[in-house]
């Protein structure tokens, strides 16, 4: 590593995928030397086809285009106002999908890879980095499949509880569209110091017939099997909701779904059988979990058996729940608000290694990582990105709004925006609501950008 030291003011980029790629073009547009460290090809993941820098591996989508009314569009927006080479060069190989933005996959990755090679201001190196560098300036944008060494060296650095490889991830659910009539706040045993802990869990209850028809059809769901490369040992706080059951039709009712400790306001004479609860998932309230409920059923699957909970009929899912092999940190308490280690400031963390779910949301955090590294190697001082744009609402999510304790990787949702005061909640507002959020954050977001003009 020593040859690297002489050179403290170059940007060293561990990761060629989306988010370490937009981090070298930001960075390399204002004036910074840029080394991309990419292992492949010489070091394979499981995943990965080719060595080629932005290489999309799961799907060829960037999700919905819609700036208007859907918050990943607004994260297009925001990218393009920032000359994004992601979303530059996505238009450029733009295949039809309605109102998604598509792209085909090849001729992107090659493009991504000659531009960023052709920029007098970036260099590639193919080589591994197994080990946290003490000097010089670096963005580990390592992703998902982080290699082996350097995940180990992430873990020691932080802490084991720190470091997760496997996303056990409980479905979330708007708050918004969840039926209080049925439902009711309130922790077990009404523990707590203070009113908001004492209400900090939703109950949904059960009967004795909802629940066996609630467990026979979690056991008939459609389930998907691991890939190859990612079978989990599942350790105990994370079995699949349907393993439970599979050991036992009352394990749920002796696990997370236990009815103890709680009285149903709407009946208080009438003891649920059990009872699903669902805890608040952001600062703001606006997302809550569904608590113990991480599962391998099918998206489709998952959708029918959880609208079988009482209050949850209409539920409208921030995201599904799955389980699968994923290597992030937990940034809330790792990470500052410029994305820096808070134990070793020499090092920023960028894209899907910091809790983000993605393509879009990764290239989103490159960016920002790229503008921000570039900026404290050329001595200016950033203002912090507002929290009304997308970028804001996504890294404050990641280094500070979200719970530490059940932090999962997140998709940019409205659900992470602060509210637009004296706007309708509910179903009918939601247009008004949705295109409210989105002027609010193109102004904040275009009033940030002007700093670097």
């Amino acid at each position: 590593m020593s040859h690297f030291m002489t050179q403290t003011e170059t940007l060293h980029i561990v990761g060629g995928g989306m988010a370490g790629s937009e981090a070298a073009w930001q960075a390399a547009n204002m004036g910074v030397k840029v080394v991309i460290h990419e292992m492949r090809p010489k070091v394979e993941t499981f995943a990965h086809q080719t060595g080629n820098l932005g290489e999309m591996v799961c799907s060829n989508s960037f999700r919905s285009d819609d700036d208007e009314q859907n918050a990943v569009g607004l994260l297009h927006w925001e990218m393009r106002a920032a000359n994004g080479l992601i979303m530059q060069t996505a238009e450029e190989h733009r295949l039809p999908a309605g109102g998604a933005l598509a792209v085909d996959r090849e001729p992107f990755a090659e493009s991504i890879t000659a531009k960023l090679k052709a920029h007098p201001n970036v260099s590639v190196s193919y080589e591994e980095i197994t080990s946290l560098p003490t000097e010089g300036h670096w963005i580990f944008a390592t992703g998902p499949l982080t290699s082996t060494q350097l995940g180990q060296a992430i873990q020691s650095e932080t802490g084991a509880e720190a470091l997760a490889f496997f996303d056990a991830i409980a479905p979330i659910v708007y708050a918004d569209s969840i039926d209080m009539s049925q439902a009711w706040m309130q922790s077990r045993y009404d523990k707590g110091e203070t009113e908001e802990e004492r209400t900090a869990y939703l109950n949904c209850p059960m009967t004795k017939e909802q629940h066996e028809a609630f467990i026979d059809a979690l056991l008939a769901a459609d389930k998907t099997e691991f890939h190859e490369g990612e079978t989990a040992g599942y350790f105990d706080g994370c079995l699949p909701i349907e393993v439970m059951a599979e050991r036992g039709r009352e394990t749920l009712r002796h696990g997370p779904m236990k009815p103890v400790g709680l009285t149903n306001p709407h009946q208080p004479d009438e003891k649920p059988y059990a009872v699903v609860q669902l805890r608040r998932d952001n600062a703001l309230g606006t997302l809550f979990n569904i608590v113990g409920f991480q599962t391998k059923m099918k998206y489709g699957a998952q959708t029918d058996v959880f609208r079988m909970i009482p209050g949850l009929e209409d539920a409208k899912f921030a995201r599904l729940g799955g389980i699968h092999r994923n290597t992030f940190l937990n940034s809330p308490t790792l990470l500052d608000a410029q994305m820096r280690l808070k134990s070793r400031p020499n090092i920023r963390f960028a894209g899907q290694i910091t809790g983000v779910e993605g393509y879009v949301e990764s290239a989103a955090m490159g960016l920002l990582a790229g503008r921000m590294a570039a900026a404290e190697i050329l001595g200016k001082t950033l203002e912090t990105v507002p929290q009304d744009s997308a970028m804001g609402a996504l890294i404050h999510h990641i280094t500070g709004g979200a719970e530490a304790k059940t932090f999962q990787p997140m998709n940019v949702n409205f659900g992470l925006f602060q509210p637009v005061e004296g706007l309708k909640g509910g179903r009918r507002g939601r247009k008004d609501r949705y295109k409210a959020y989105t002027d609010r954050a193109k102004a904040a977001w275009s009033t940030w950008l002007e700093q670097f003009s």
